[in-house]
């Protein structure tokens, strides 16, 4: 007993451990790093006293087992990961991720003061938006834009603005819920409006809309499907048809197009995605569309269309309330300035970039990041595989894609421990599972992360 008693004694105290060095200099806050060093002790306690634990450690040890404890303590909601989910815009893992340029006039517009508000050139207040207005006009031939947080608030205030009190002639095929249980008829409801379903779930034609007209109706609403798709007997009024039937009753015609493809991203396979320019061509008064998505922006939600309804919605009370902020306003300026140079966003834009790698090419990134593994001493082979845009964008389209198969080589774990194992690595790797393989598809991963991947993959299959 005197034996623990001694051990007990030389246990240091909390306040003379958070003077040590590597605590000091650790970075980790004092109260984490105290808290940590509490329960460390209060282990080393129980050991001494059951008699596991034969000496104390020094001060060092203690110092550091305590940070690293800290360390992993500290809960981030959002933090980083690498996605080998083949999937470009994975909704649960932050969809698009941001270029260069918009993640560098971020950190500026987060990190100092801005001219957010500010016209430098004469020294009063100036335009929120004046940048990202001037670069959807030259990019879409847009009369007016507006930005608001997402593509639901677009909506809701558009709707508000514009056929707030009167009726709303939509589909019956495109009365669509988004995710997280949004329905579009909610939404129409919510701005005082009235909701007349027109034509059948699997064809309406622009007559169906031209027989529902009457007095009170004050638009007519396109929704672009986005998650899901109807096939087989099927017929749809197009924007054009539509137009023809709104300038006769001199009724708008809004058009929802969901992703939001500023670029033409049918040269990558994803044929039935509204373009934005597109749709004002063909006679949408007002086109709006998320900004996390095809754009490869930040989550906002992008209106744009004649001035006389833009105006509108400038003047309406909800603008106020759904209006984006500094940082979202610098991407989007950044995102846009990229986009008027077509190589440079077919370059520099992630999603963009990704949507745009050949079979050549990702077979050749699967291949050397395979090759890297087995010479770390892990377990890996080349797959053909599918990479999905995700986000909603074509739903069911795949494109062809090349994937890194891990498994292990003798006792007997598979693919669910892999998958454990490495999504609970520093930086989290996320895959998926066929055929009880873990698959890591090189579409969605970045080459600068391909050294890690490559020696967490060889510690977790060796």
């Amino acid at each position: 007993m005197s034996h623990i008693n001694d051990l007990l004694k030389q246990i240091p105290h909390v306040d003379r451990l958070m003077q040590n060095d590597i605590i000091v200099k650790s970075g980790v806050y004092r109260h984490e790093a105290a808290d940590a060093l509490r329960h460390v002790l209060a282990e080393l306690r129980d050991g001494i006293r059951a008699g596991t634990v034969a000496s104390a450690p020094p001060c060092d040890a203690l110092a550091q087992v305590a940070v690293e404890l800290a360390r992993r303590r500290v809960c981030k909601d959002v933090s980083r990961v690498i996605n080998g989910t083949g999937v470009i815009l994975h909704s649960n893992l932050g969809r698009a991720c941001l270029s260069k340029a918009a993640s560098e006039a971020v950190v500026e517009a987060a990190s100092s003061y801005c001219t957010l508000e500010y016209d430098i050139e004469n020294g009063r207040r100036g335009s929120r938006t004046g940048g990202v207005e001037h670069y959807l006009r030259e990019l879409t031939g847009c009369e007016a834009s507006l930005v608001v947080n997402n593509n639901a608030a677009a909506v809701l205030l558009i709707l508000s603005a514009v056929a707030g009190g009167g009726n709303v002639l939509v589909s019956r095929g495109e009365l669509v819920e988004i995710g997280g249980g949004f329905r579009v008829p909610d939404v129409i409801t919510q701005c005082g409006c009235k909701l007349v379903e027109v034509g059948t779930t699997n064809k309406t034609r622009a007559a169906d809309y031209e027989r529902a007209v009457d007095a009170n109706t004050k638009a007519l609403l396109k929704v672009h499907s986005s998650n899901f798709e109807i096939v087989g007997f099927t017929e749809s009024a197009s924007v054009k048809q539509l137009a023809a039937v709104g300038a006769v009753h001199n009724i708008p015609v809004i058009e929802d197009i969901g992703s939001g493809a500023l670029a033409d991203v049918r040269r990558y396979g994803l044929r039935n995605e509204p373009f934005a320019k597109e749709s004002l061509k063909n006679g949408a008064d007002v086109v709006s569309f998320s900004g996390d998505k095809l754009l490869g922006g930040l989550q906002c939600g992008l209106i744009l269309g004649r001035k006389i309804y833009i105006d509108m919605m400038k003047n309406h009370p909800l603008y106020r309330a759904l209006r984006v902020d500094k940082m979202t306003i610098a991407a989007l300026e950044a995102t846009l300035r990229v986009y008027a140079d077509p190589c440079a966003a077919q370059r520099d834009i992630p999603v963009l970039a990704m949507l745009s790698l050949s079979e050549d090419e990702l077979k050749t990134r699967a291949n050397g990041l395979c090759d890297e593994i087995r010479k770390q001493g892990g377990s890996a082979e080349v797959v053909q595989t599918k990479s999905v845009a995700g986000g909603g964008a074509v739903p069911g389209l795949e494109l062809a894609s090349y994937a890194v198969a891990l498994h292990y080589t003798g006792d007997g774990r598979g693919a669910n421990d892999i998958e454990k194992r490495l999504r609970f690595m520093s930086v989290p790797i996320i895959g998926r599972i066929e055929n009880d393989r873990l698959l890591l598809d090189v579409r969605t991963i970045f080459c600068d992360d391909f050294g890690y991947v490559a020696k967490a993959a060889a510690e977790v299959t060796a």
